[in-house]
């Protein structure tokens, strides 16, 4: 078999040879699951990426320092719900470094192999009494079947666990990446609010790790908005342990390489787009494509503007047609703009093109916003390639609801 083979399969971050994972109730939450775990039968390569927000959460902290101290290894990653320990300070610190220690202990690993993460609410003090009895509880529990309990148990506003895997198939053999993932609100490109844990059973060295997450998160994960806050805890944790025996090599043109690139893709591309498809209120998932613009740079200035405006992203709850918003958030983006040569489109229907204006055109345009998957689309008419891609979401009346009782 020349071609490579990309199959879905259940099992999330567990479906990977090697994997086990864990959720328990420690208490942070006045119900429900709170606490995952994730753990590699063996020491795996490890490779992560954070947020770019400078108020950075006390678990972002220690797990930066973590990959750094153990060289790119890790064995187990441990997560929290409902408390971000976030602008905590000296305390916060010392409440992440005890969930390193207490996992290390329950799993009998070295302290540099602990990964964790954090999502909640921002400057609650962590009580480290419950997330330790809770590590400790899960460690006692660990099951290649409890993958989608620790989907949940890493939720806060999501309205239900997103998680995925593939199965690779190559002319060189078999592979599996899976993943989970969290983020309801204060999503906005370049990591916010969200958490990601990826798993795989090829072999990849850590720098090739590090690379290849990051050259996929970087049109998957940073590619997304539902409301354009961006977090204090931002995580993305990939884990390779090597254990289907199938070796990734550092050459980028070679054909496992590619095909480990476009699994995970496929993992990285359906989270990315739950994530948007489960944000706070909405109702609609919404692509929104620039092209025509002076480079793909400038077209990923003007698509995060339009994915995060107010206006567009109310239109598309209202399922109004209105181009003119696109084309104002566009004309405000800074980049190179003709307005006498741009067009736009509402699915594939144009509503404005060369100065003119299809209103007739309209209820087709209207018609497609009906639907729970949208595309808005604009050529910046300067002649130049450059493209680019962003999701989003709509607002409707229950964003406001939710983040207006948040910590109620």
């Amino acid at each position: 078999m020349n071609a490579t083979s990309i199959t879905a399969v259940s099992g999330g971050v567990t479906a990977p040879d090697g994997y086990q994972a864990s959720a328990v109730a420690c208490g942070l939450k006045p119900s429900g699951l709170d606490l995952a775990m994730i753990v590699s039968d063996q020491l795996a390569s490890a490779a992560g990426i954070f947020t770019t927000n400078r108020a950075v959460a006390a678990p972002v902290v220690i797990s930066k320092n973590q990959l750094s101290l153990s060289n790119g290894k890790a064995k187990a990653i441990v997560v929290n719900s409902k408390c971000a320990n976030a602008c905590t300070g000296d305390d916060g610190i010392r409440a992440a470094k005890a969930m390193v220690e207490e996992a290390a202990t329950s799993l009998s690993c070295e302290l540099q192999h602990v990964l964790i993460a954090s999502t909640g609410v921002i400057g609650m003090r962590l009580d480290t009494q419950k997330v330790s009895s809770g590590i400790r509880n899960a460690a006692k529990h660990l099951q290649s079947e409890k993958h989608l309990q620790a989907a949940e148990a890493i939720m806060t506003t999501d309205v239900s666990p997103k998680e995925y895997a593939v199965s690779v198939e190559t002319s060189e053999g078999v592979f599996t990446i899976g993943g989970m993932a969290k983020g309801a609100g204060m999503i906005e490109p370049n990591m916010a609010t969200m958490l990601g844990f990826l798993t795989t059973d090829a072999a990849v060295e850590p720098t090739v790790l590090n690379q290849v997450l990051r050259e996929v998160a970087n049109r998957t994960f940073n590619t997304i908005t539902i409301d354009g806050e961006s977090s204090t805890n931002d995580t993305v944790f990939f884990l390779a342990n090597g254990s289907s025996g199938i070796k990734i090599p550092k050459t980028e043109n070679a054909g496992l390489y590619k095909a480990f690139v476009l699994g995970l893709d496929s993992v990285c591309s359906w989270l990315a787009r739950e994530i948007v498809r489960g944000g706070e209120g909405a109702t609609k998932l919404a692509t929104v494509t620039v092209t025509g613009a002076a480079s793909d740079q400038e077209a990923q200035q003007a698509a995060r503007l339009i994915a995060n405006s107010p206006l567009v992203k109310t239109a598309l709850h209202g399922e109004d047609p209105n181009w003119g918003r696109i084309v104002a958030v566009a004309g405000r983006s800074g980049v190179d703009f003709d307005q006498a040569k741009t067009e736009v489109r509402i699915g594939s229907t144009t509503l404005f093109a060369n100065a003119t204006v299809m209103a007739e055109q309209e209820p087709v345009a209207a018609a497609h916003l009906a639907g729970d998957e949208v595309k808005l689309s604009i050529d910046l008419g300067t002649g130049g390639s450059g493209t680019a891609r962003m999701w989003t979401c709509d607002f409707s009346p229950e964003y406001v609801h939710i983040n207006a009782d948040y910590r109620t």
